[in-house]
């Protein structure tokens, strides 16, 4: 505010020495337009008063005379417009009207300062309100704010007890469910373990004894269906390496033997190896065209687990696996094929 108020007083002080000056140069103007009117005027009335003090009784007054009365005559026709006052008039109406003009422009700017003055006061003044008002609104949310943190901050450290506390709980009874889970688990694995071991002793014991015999012909009422023609169509084929290659795409060489895949079933190659021979001379049902030593491992873990085999699991479709085959299906109302079917991999949950 001071720095406005000494900017508007230096106009001002500039305002009035321009008026000042200005009056000053007109009235130096006048009068020096005055002096030269009364010089130009004085020699005239010096030669008039010399001509007429000339003596009179010579020829030379009488030319004297027309001399005086033309140098008289020449001062009313000169002299009465140059001691005339209308130029003088003419002269302070012109300063007037000049100094009313200089007073007129001096006016506007002083009411244009005086303007600008009043906006910029005012610009300050809002300025100053501005300031007050953002100070209250600033005011007014740094006390929102500082709410909003402190609801904040309780929630987070609301929500810390609130998970200590709950993992505290949860860990206690997750330790205790755990702990019971665990021990029936136990039980039932020792459980398990104990009735598997007194099962497959008793059971492998009870069927090598001959309850239950292995059979190699699949002729019977028993293989009727879709799901025994394999067995039941089964022949043992005997060819050469090239008519095997010729007919079947898909043939491997598993436990010492050659076996092709048809229609869902790996058949013993006969001939395609001359020299080799087959523990086990019939069809072998496997799922997902796995090979058959791997779906024979498959079923030795699944009969070992229910106490039907004891034997290893080597993946060889031999004696004692053909045997627990058989005791399974016999105990679960099967078509005893001694052999990997369909039906006794569906009751086993292999396939």
């Amino acid at each position: 505010m001071g720095k406005r108020e000494n900017h508007g007083g230096k106009i001002m002080k500039r305002i009035l020495y321009s008026v000042c000056i200005g009056s000053l140069a007109l009235a130096l103007t006048a009068g020096a337009a005055q002096d030269k009117r009364s010089e130009r005027a004085k020699p005239q009335h010096r030669t008039a008063n010399v001509h007429a003090a000339r003596p009179a009784n010579t020829g030379r007054t009488m030319s004297a005379h027309r001399n005086v009365s033309a140098a008289q005559y020449r001062q009313r026709s000169y002299a009465k417009p140059r001691t005339s006052s209308n130029a003088v008039i003419k002269h302070n109406t012109g300063l007037r009207a000049v100094r009313e003009r200089n007073l007129a422009r001096n006016e506007r700017m002083r009411e244009r300062n005086s303007q600008e003055f009043r906006a910029r006061r005012d610009v300050a003044v809002n300025r100053d309100r501005n300031v007050a008002v953002n100070r209250t609104r600033n005011d007014v949310n740094r006390y929102r704010n500082t709410n909003e943190s402190r609801a904040r901050n309780s929630v987070a450290v609301n929500r810390e007890r609130n998970l200590a506390v709950n993992r505290t709980r949860n860990a206690e009874i997750n330790r205790a469910r755990n702990a019971n889970e665990f021990r029936d688990r136990n039980n039932v694995a020792i459980n398990r373990n104990r009735n598997l071991a007194v099962n497959r002793t008793g059971n492998a014991a009870y069927y090598r004894g001959g309850n239950v015999r292995i059979t190699n012909n699949w002729r019977g009422d028993a293989f009727r269906g879709q799901r025994y023609a394999a067995f039941r169509n089964y022949n043992r084929q005997w060819h050469d390496r090239s008519w095997w290659r010729s007919h079947y795409d898909r043939i491997i060489f598993v436990n010492n033997g050659w076996y092709y895949w048809n229609a869902g079933y790996w058949f013993p190659a006969w001939g395609y190896a001359p020299s080799i021979s087959y523990v086990y001379d019939g069809p072998i049902y496997a799922y997902n065209g796995w090979t058959p030593d791997r779906v024979t491992v498959d079923v030795q873990e699944h009969l070992a687990r229910a106490g039907y085999y004891d034997g290893p699991i080597d993946g060889v479709l031999g004696p004692m696996t053909r045997e627990a085959i058989a005791a399974f299906q016999a105990d679960n109302g099967l078509a005893v094929t001694s052999a990997i079917d369909e039906p006794t991999l569906a009751t086993l949950g292999v396939a």
